[in-house]
């Protein structure tokens, strides 16, 4: 079984689990995947437009306490491919070095 996230050149891969229309916005915990965890985001936008996949990058960017900018979506077949790509490690460190 992989871990939920990874490193990766130039980033973290993050393994989603997007749940659209959700009552509850947020993170919630770990779903279990065929290939390993995924982190839970729900949010309350439709998978319309792009729009549920713009909402899980801004859930994501405000819990890490980052810009959204920073975070990009592998697209499969015209969707969210379960897979966010932090495409700054160096925003990740805590002490900001």
């Amino acid at each position: 079984m992989s871990a939920w996230w990874r490193t990766k050149q130039g980033g973290v891969s993050l393994r989603v689990k997007v749940q659209p229309r959700a009552r509850r916005p947020g993170l919630h915990g770990l779903a279990p995947g065929p290939d390993g965890p995924r982190l839970r985001v729900a949010v309350t936008e439709a998978a319309e437009d792009g729009r549920a996949n713009r909402a899980v990058c801004e859930t994501l960017a405000r819990a890490l306490g980052l810009e959204q900018y920073l975070f990009r979506r592998n697209r499969l077949n015209g969707s969210l491919a379960p897979e966010i790509i932090n495409s700054s490690a160096a925003d990740l460190r805590s002490d900001g070095s």
